[in-house]
């Protein structure tokens, strides 16, 4: 029997705590083929997304995938984010929440495609990801400080 993740499940109780808590749940997305979001808004082969209900639109959080529609810009747009491609769920307001490992493109994909292929290369992401750091300013054991200016706060990796 294949092992169940415990993935999704965290992703639905963090985003439950989130809104239980009043605060604003927001997704942070690793944006690869599978991925679809508006690619204008993806920077550096990420894009995060606020997942609150105020901002989404027939939100369904399964065992695969988020799916649900939002407005960019003022336009709806179908967002569709496989479960393995979510790197952090966490509270805008506070930062708390919970990051995941990044997930690892497969041997095949690293390779750069063929010159007749056109690929965009702002939905392409990194090949390293840069591992995650405390937050300035936050002493250990003490929750991070709000982040400035509406910046995404940084992550730290909990093992």
């Amino acid at each position: 029997m294949a092992e169940v993740s415990t993935k999704p499940y965290l992703i639905r109780a963090i985003y439950e705590w989130c809104t239980d808590a009043g605060f604003t749940p927001h997704v942070a997305v690793s944006v690869d083929g599978s991925v679809r979001v508006p690619a204008e808004f993806v920077k550096n082969g990420e894009i995060v997304l606020n997942v609150s209900a105020l901002a989404t639109s027939r939100l369904v959080m399964d065992n695969s995938a988020i799916s649900f529609q939002a407005r960019f810009g003022g336009v709806a747009r179908d967002v569709y984010v496989p479960i393995e491609r979510v790197v952090a769920i966490y509270a805008r307001e506070n930062g708390q929440g919970m990051a995941f490992e990044p997930p690892q493109a497969p041997a095949a994909a690293v390779q750069e495609p063929a010159a007749e292929v056109a690929v965009p290369r702002a939905v392409e992401g990194p090949a390293e990801r840069p591992a995650l750091v405390p937050v300035e300013g936050a002493a250990p054991g003490e929750p991070a400080p709000p982040p400035k200016g509406g910046d995404r706060p940084r992550l730290t990796r909990v093992k």
